[in-house]
């Protein structure tokens, strides 16, 4: 049995308890690119060539978390060419002024930082091809250096017809220790550290890639197990194939992780109460 979780793992959707369902389909539509691919009274599901992206739950009895609570750093949507990407800066900037927080050069890609209407972060990114990528002493080099969003804008706009995130790419949540993040994500559930930042930040990926997820501390060390609250529902993370799934649920069971199984998907917390659905990937 091997500790380590399958190469090929991806992220699946994100889900969002929010307060008015209706303003945040709008963001992530009209502003982000995402399709509606299902909708319901309390509910909707966008997402990208029958794809989820992301779950919308209309949750208006919950209050909103606190910011040093654990939960949602930001959700990171992934386009697949610069052109897409600026397309989607300029939407969601145009249509909803005074949501931009800044971008950076990370080196490994190009990132740029939104709130939606409920204050929940949106990372808009692209990588940079994996060629192009440094790893020192089993860690990638990934930085914050400036990037001009005008200066992107007026290169790479205008070359892309229309607006599409392809996916999420990654996820980046606020915890209360790095150590025992580093325990539940690396150790139990598997994933491989692939930056160390300054012991404040902890990046987690499988395959090689810079990080499939992100735990930090900045605003939320020390907390504790979340409350239910607007916000962060629930984080997917799509396995190959079945065989993978059931040795996962076999590991996590012989670490004493308790999860929710029901044969098709695995559910289970972290130390803070945000909800990991580990199940396969979309065909």
């Amino acid at each position: 049995m091997t500790n380590i979780l399958p190469a090929a793992t991806m992220m699946g959707a994100v889900t969002l308890r929010v307060a008015n369902l209706d303003k945040m389909i709008a963001f992530y539509r009209d502003g982000v690119g995402l399709d509606v691919l299902l909708q319901g009274v309390d509910s909707a599901i966008l997402g990208r060539v029958g794809q989820p992206a992301l779950i919308i739950e209309h949750s208006p009895q919950l209050k909103h978390a606190s910011q040093s609570s654990a939960g949602l750093f930001h959700s990171a949507f992934l386009f697949d060419t610069q052109a897409e990407l600026a397309a989607a800066v300029m939407s969601v900037a145009t249509k909803y002024p005074g949501s931009f927080t800044g971008s950076a050069d990370h080196l490994v890609s190009e990132a740029f930082y939104f709130d939606d209407p409920e204050g929940n972060g949106v990372e808009l990114y692209f990588d940079r091809d994996r060629s192009k990528w440094s790893w020192q002493h089993g860690e990638v080099d990934m930085g914050t250096f400036g990037l001009d969003p005008n200066a992107y804008l007026g290169e790479h706009l205008g070359t892309s017809p229309k607006t599409v995130a392809s996916r999420i790419g990654h996820v980046h949540l606020s915890v209360g220790n790095i150590d025992q993040a580093r325990d539940f994500y690396v150790d139990k559930l598997g994933f491989e550290t692939t930056k160390n930042w300054m012991g404040t930040a902890l990046f987690v990926s499988a395959g090689g890639y810079h990080h499939h997820m992100a735990m930090n501390v900045w605003k939320s060390r020390g907390a504790g197990v979340r409350e239910q609250t607007l916000g962060l529902g629930d984080v997917a993370i799509q396995l190959p194939s079945k065989d993978d799934l059931g040795e996962i649920s076999d590991r996590l069971k012989h670490v004493g992780i308790q999860t929710r199984d029901d044969g098709d998907v695995i559910r289970l917390d972290d130390p803070w109460g945000n909800q990991v659905t580990l199940e396969l990937q979309k065909a």
